[in-house]
């Protein structure tokens, strides 16, 4: 690999220091309510003792949010990165778009019919479902693309760690 093609495009490095920069701000955030929780408790009164509990509980299930987020987004870039040097992407590089970019309905829907016939010749393969969650998303079905993706990663781990 060429000295180039190992430093990160400058869009990755700006996406990377934004993420980074809001997981900052919710610590931040998240540590400020949970001392405000406290004191709430420390004040020894019923009502602020049951709002304090309250609040100790949002950075708890926030901080669970940005974990789950976080992982996924690893997770959906590993299996990016090996289907590229697998050279197995998505080609839609020919396909019609609209004004704003994104694909045109029809050449989705043939993308997505085309993709989902080489799923069902093996489904158990987290290569196809990768692609199948990606055609999923040209077509404008996130909630089935996000199921989709989360089995390819599940698939991936099974193959990279057959023995768990």
């Amino acid at each position: 690999m060429s000295p180039a093609a190992a430093r990160p495009d400058r869009q990755v490095v700006t996406i990377v220091a934004f993420v980074a920069f809001l997981v900052l701000a919710l610590v931040f955030y998240f540590v400020r309510l949970g001392s405000v929780a406290i004191a709430f408790i420390a004040d020894g009164e019923f009502a602020g003792i049951a709002m304090g509990v309250g609040m100790l509980l949002l950075p708890v299930v926030g901080v669970w949010i940005v974990w789950a987020t976080l992982r996924a987004a690893f997770d959906h870039q590993r299996l990016a990165r090996r289907i590229h040097e697998e050279g197995l992407e998505v080609d839609t590089a020919e396909l019609p778009r609209r004004p704003s970019g994104r694909i045109e309905r029809a050449a989705a829907d043939a993308l997505f019919a085309e993709i989902k016939t080489e799923w069902e010749a093996d489904p158990d393969n987290w290569r196809s479902s990768y692609r199948l969650a990606r055609a999923y998303d040209y077509a404008g079905d996130r909630t089935r693309a996000r199921e989709t993706m989360r089995r390819a990663v599940a698939l991936e781990k099974l193959d990279r760690d057959p023995g768990e």
